[in-house]
């Protein structure tokens, strides 16, 4: 057990965000298979929209530090539950034979200031074969009031995630999600200077921005966007 404490609330602002939740999904959740870890698994959220929507998955293990988060996590679940283990631990403190032949970072690393030996730690824990799932924020430019109050250390472009990943493992894709959502970032970067977003504001951004990245994005070749994914296989 950790006595770590997450410092942010946005996780139940933006459990609402259920069409931003679908697109990031639908664009990762072929490569998601047999014995999953997820990494930072927060109160659950996305351990929910994974089961749901993914029948390829053996087992799934949730891991998140802060206790009060992963006391909410099975309670989280409507279905697949029985797949699922919970564990308030990090990596580090698995067992070197531990193996997995997926592993989940949804909006984490940004969180851990060494995350080079994060995912270097990751990769031990990959079957050969495995394949390393990573969402991030975008770009440090973006940087606002919002990123600091739930303890962001970076935002990324490729380059920056690109050397963050260990040798051995090969890329097999890595794009920008949600170009519009850029300017939403942008309003708040330097108009609005919030650090937590209103109700209302995440219900606005999922039901007219996120739609309208859902039409852009392809057509720029998704070279640009407020989040970037990367998919990797050992």
């Amino acid at each position: 057990m950790n006595d770590f404490n997450y410092k942010g609330d946005e996780l139940d602002i933006f459990k609402d965000a259920v069409n931003w939740k679908k697109y990031w999904f639908n664009s990762i959740s072929k490569f998601i298979s047999g014995d999953v870890l997820e990494v930072g698994a927060g109160i659950g959220i996305n351990t929910n929209l994974i089961l749901q929507s993914h029948s390829n998955i053996r087992s799934l293990l949730s891991i998140e530090p802060d206790k009060s988060m992963a006391d909410q996590i099975l309670s989280n679940l409507t279905l697949g539950s029985s797949k699922v283990t919970v564990l308030n631990q990090y990596l580090q403190d698995f067992s070197p034979d531990k193996r997995f032949d997926t592993i989940i970072y949804i909006d984490v690393i940004e969180h851990i200031e060494d995350d080079a030996g994060e995912l270097r730690r990751a990769k031990l824990h990959l079957k050969d074969g495995g394949i390393l799932i990573i969402l991030v924020p975008s770009y440090n430019f973006l940087i606002s009031p919002f990123d600091e109050a739930i303890g962001h250390y970076r935002r990324y472009n490729k380059k920056m995630i690109v050397n963050t990943i260990p040798d051995g493992l090969t890329m097999l894709r890595l794009f920008y999600l949600d170009s519009v959502g850029v300017c939403a970032s942008l309003l708040n970067k330097f108009v609005l200077k919030q650090s937590y977003p209103t109700r209302e504001q995440i219900l606005k951004y999922d039901k007219m921005i996120v739609p309208l990245s859902k039409v852009i994005d392809p057509l720029i070749f998704h070279s640009v966007g407020k989040s970037l994914v990367g998919v990797w296989k050992k």
